[in-house]
């Protein structure tokens, strides 16, 4: 495994090679960071459990971190925070260690990476064309190589289009998942924290840490529909103007998740595009006044402040109390329609933008190049949904992305999907690559089955989370189990082999290292075990099992067919098995299928 000490050394030889100071606001002195480093390799040495040792992130300029100061790309706003945003807290506690903070489009206001006094970013791959914004620093940061993940902010696509331009994946989650205090609002109501990784994996494990206890009551979501992936695509002539290839790609990468298994279902994309002009063309453009227009007109003769950012943001100050009323009973009508199009689909395929311009072309037309990135990006969060954005090839030899979006709270189920997709990076042409670097990547991993209180969504699945763990795929046990609810606190379901009388029971996959899965084990109360669990397929996993003996007296629910359902339906309608007839009995000890490497 690579010493903290030891990535630290290579982030900072790579920052000398790359040579992109416009990428950085505040870089860190170097032997703060190893002495910080060494700590954090110190502590692993005596023991200590500490998840992210052994990699290195930067934070975007808007983000609080300690002894830096948090400008958000205006160097006359700066002010010294006195500790740092949560999200940072959490990743450093893991024993990720932080180099410094990144370049933003000012105020976090604008898609294109180059509204700053710290100088445009150039784009990762090719310097003539833009980074994407407003998180440009960070993406380009993680992009070339410098750090193993970074963080964003997301209002209107600021976390996925330079994830799109930079060849990176960009993880939005659901708007409240990641706290968002310790951060210069762009619109507050809207703003998320995200994630730049250069893998899926590596973008899920750190939003695992950053996550919070929830602060949302969680929607009741439907019970998914057996079947394979459905996949939402726009209707033909949807997508309006994209740049030439751009739909050639977009298709190509639809066909991919259909050889997949997904099935695809054409949507109407109308209330998601009406919604997305609503964004700077309408009223909500106000809250961003509301979060630093005194500034801005307190300093208007400031040298510092951009003059593209400094007019959207004064203007909005004008905006009546009334129109915004209007524009919020459109919002509602518009996300209504948006969701009934949606329908049953797992996700809504979409390319990230419709193109991506140079620098000069940006510079030509500011405010026209900008609207058109957010075209696909900016109704996200006014719709409350979660998005995340993958590579999905090249073109020209730029990189392509598309996102995926889904309803609140299915982050998860967005990755999964998104895995389909994901390749390794594009090849990116005059830069060095450097593999990536840390524990993700390193250590060996196991496939633990589950079938209650750590399925997703449930109580203790934030410990399979916290684990570093993801989920691979959704399943049943083969027929040959019962379940039994049992007298716990949290409420969880006993899992049994049986020599009759057995059915199939809803199962999740999830993967984990070997430490996290005996981390999992050396906590795990009786009378839960793992052992053997067949699936479906046929194949052997380690998963959740019960010792027999605590099944007398606990009530039968197989007949519900998991843990979820039987939670769902009423507590009168018992297992028809247990309310007709006496259970099988359930022997002590049964035959089981012979184990199969995990």
């Amino acid at each position: 495994m690579t010493s903290t000490v030891e990535r630290v050394r290579a982030a900072y030889t790579r920052i000398e090679e790359v040579d992109r100071p416009e990428v950085w606001i505040s870089l860190r002195p170097r032997e703060d960071v190893e002495a910080e480093a060494a700590r954090v390799d110190g502590r692993v040495a005596a023991g200590e459990w500490l998840p992210l040792a052994g990699t290195a992130f930067a934070v975007k300029g808007n983000i609080d971190v300690a002894g830096l100061p948090t400008t958000a790309g205006c160097p006359s706003y700066a002010y010294e925070p006195e500790a740092d945003a949560p999200a940072v807290a959490r990743l450093r506690a893991a024993g990720a260690v932080v180099l410094g903070t990144t370049n933003l489009d000012q105020f976090a206001t604008g898609l294109v990476g180059t509204r700053s006094p710290y100088g445009p970013v150039r784009n990762a791959v090719d310097p003539a064309y833009v980074s994407g914004g407003s998180s440009s620093g960070s993406a380009v940061a993680v992009a070339l190589g410098i750090v193993d993940f970074a963080l964003g902010t997301d209002t209107a696509g600021s976390g996925r289009v330079p994830a799109a331009f930079n060849g990176v994946v960009g993880l939005k989650p659901t708007r409240g998942l990641v706290p968002t205090s310790g951060v210069v609002p762009a619109c507050a109501s809207l703003d998320c924290v995200t994630v730049f990784a250069r893998t899926l994996p590596e973008a899920e494990q750190a939003l695992s840490f950053m996550a919070a206890p929830r602060t949302r009551e969680l929607p009741a979501l439907e019970q998914r529909r057996p079947g394979p992936w459905r996949i939402a695509v726009p209707r033909p002539g949807q997508l309006g103007e994209l740049d030439p290839g751009w739909a050639e790609a977009f298709a190509s990468a639809a066909t991919r998740l259909a050889d997949a298994g997904a099935e695809l279902l054409e949507v109407d994309l109308a209330p998601f595009t009406e919604a997305a002009a609503m964004l700077y063309e309408g009223a909500f453009v106000a809250e961003r006044y509301t979060a630093v227009g005194d500034f801005v007109d307190a300093h208007a003769d400031a040298t510092d402040l951009d003059p593209t950012v400094a007019g959207i943001i004064s203007g909005a100050g004008d905006i009546p109390a009334h129109r915004l009323c209007a524009d919020l009973e459109r919002l509602s009508v518009l996300r209504d329609r948006a969701l009934a199009s949606l329908g049953d689909a797992d996700a809504l395929l979409l390319p990230t933008t419709p193109g991506h311009p140079t620098l000069a072309e940006v510079a030509a037309d500011p405010l026209g190049a900008n609207a058109r990135l957010g075209r696909f990006t900016n109704s996200t969060n006014l719709f409350d949904l979660a998005a995340v954005a993958v590579p999905a090839g090249e073109v020209d030899g730029l990189p392509f992305g598309v996102m995926l979006i889904g309803p609140a709270f299915t982050d998860e189920r967005l990755v999964r999907v998104a895995g389909l997709l994901t390749t390794p990076p594009p090849r990116l042409g005059r830069v060095v690559e450097v593999p990536p670097v840390g524990r993700t990547t390193l250590l060996p991993q196991h496939d633990l089955a589950v079938v209650g209180a750590h399925l997703s969504g449930q109580p203790l699945n934030g410990q399979l989370l916290a684990l570093g763990a993801r989920l691979v795929r959704t399943t049943t046990t083969a027929p040959v189990y019962r379940l039994y609810a049992l007298d716990t606190s949290p409420p969880k379901p006993g899992l049994v082999r049986t020599v009759e009388g057995g059915a199939a029971i809803e199962a999740e996959v999830w993967r984990l290292s070997a430490e996290g899965l005996g981390t999992l084990l050396a906590a795990l109360p009786r009378p839960m075990a793992l052992g053997t669990v067949e699936l479906a397929d046929g194949t052997c996993v380690t998963g959740f099992l019960c010792e027999p003996v605590a099944l007398d007296g606990a009530r039968e629910i197989t007949a519900h067919g998991g843990w979820r359902a039987a939670l769902s339906a009423p507590r009168h309608a018992e297992d028809k098995t247990s309310a007709c007839e006496p259970p099988a009995p359930v022997p002590t000890t049964t035959t089981s299928a012979p184990p199969a490497s995990p």
